[in-house]
């Protein structure tokens, strides 16, 4: 199984041989070292947990400091399930395992966009100008009073928006600069620019 972290950069174009201007989106890549590895009889569960990025020391909780140790500070820690680990603790998790043509599926948060109306959230088309109405052209209309008492539970209203985790998977690496260890996927992966984004090989 073969996975790695990073950070999405943005989006830009890359050309192939034929001349096809193929979308990606840019994935750098920082360090990845093993900081522990989970198993049955300890955990309960078999999985390998890597640190990613670097942060002020002092911003880390002395928990953490005790786990990690000397093998740095890191910004952020995510643990990936897999049976029967190979890796040991300080390993590093190189972008070299990848290459171009792998299938790979990618988890992230997408961007967050606060409290939003039905039209926005959810795709209503609002109510119309006419026949009576005034500047109802957003809102939900009806939530279907009739004999109920009380409101449906899943009834699409307003509320929160976004910053959901989303999985994407069946997109190609495309290419690989090894130089600046960016990792170039095909496509658009959810998050904003910065945002943490975990790469993981299709079976």
């Amino acid at each position: 199984m073969k996975f790695i972290t990073g950070r999405k950069l943005n989006m830009t174009q890359i050309y192939s041989e034929k001349g096809e201007a193929i979308p990606v989106t840019a994935v750098v890549v920082r360090g990845n070292v093993v900081t522990q590895i989970r198993t049955k009889d300890v955990d309960g569960y078999e999985a390998v947990q890597i640190g990613e990025g670097s942060r002020n020391p002092n911003r880390i909780a002395k928990p953490q400091k005790g786990q990690f140790k000397d093998l740095g500070s890191f910004a952020f820690v995510k643990e990936f399930r897999m049976e029967s680990p190979s890796m040991k603790v300080g390993d590093k998790i190189e972008l070299s395992q990848f290459k171009a043509g792998d299938m790979v599926e990618v988890s992230a948060i997408s961007k967050g966009k606060g409290f939003q109306g039905v039209v926005k959230r959810h795709g209503f088309h609002g109510g119309p100008r006419t026949h009576g109405q005034k500047h109802s052209e957003r809102e939900p209309g009806s939530i279907g009073g009739g004999l109920r008492n009380r409101v449906p539970v899943g009834m699409r209203m307003a509320g929160r928006m976004g910053s959901d985790r989303i999985t994407v998977r069946n997109l190609k690496v495309v290419h690989i600069d090894q130089d600046d260890s960016i990792l170039y996927v095909s496509g658009a992966i959810p998050g904003r620019r910065g945002t943490l984004v975990e790469i993981v090989a299709e079976k």
